[in-house]
């Protein structure tokens, strides 16, 4: 059955001129959770040495470079991300963080424990594939210099 023929969802309403925004959703969550998570190991050296005490104990190896390269990685995307800066290159980042979480530290978990990443991955990868979005400043700098980012004048 058509549902847009019954009138239960037209196709044009003011919600459906709306879906432009929609990464905007996405990368105020995936931003301010990343920034949210990371913060204590960016600010304060004692929560920073308990992360690479944890990698460590998961055989990554040099523990005193991931542990800082992970956090900061996830503060400096998340602040991006909830700018709309650099979008789809700190969305692939973090797949590619959140990847690696998944398949070493969180592998055999039950999938309750492993959540927050699988959620921060199928975000990240919903931004890669949307990209910023309106209200971003990937936007605002492609509609400023069209021709640098792959836009052509009409």
């Amino acid at each position: 059955m058509n549902w847009t023929r019954v009138g239960i969802f037209p196709e044009e309403t003011r919600l459906h001129g709306m879906a432009a925004y929609a990464p905007l959703v996405l990368r105020l969550f995936i931003g301010t959770f990343l920034v949210y998570v990371s913060q204590d190991n960016v600010f304060n050296s004692e929560r920073m040495t308990e992360f690479e005490t944890f990698l460590g104990g998961f055989g990554f190896p040099a523990p005193h470079l991931m542990a800082p390269l992970s956090a900061y990685a996830q503060f400096v995307a998340g602040l991006c991300l909830l700018v709309g800066f650099a979008t789809r290159l700190s969305a692939l980042v973090m797949i590619a963080n959140f990847l690696v979480a998944l398949l070493t530290v969180h592998v055999g978990l039950p999938f309750r424990e492993a959540l927050d990443p699988f959620a921060m991955l199928a975000a990240a990868t919903a931004l890669v594939l949307l990209g910023p979005g309106r209200l971003s400043v990937d936007q605002a700098l492609a509609t400023r210099h069209p021709q640098r980012h792959g836009l052509a004048r009409a």
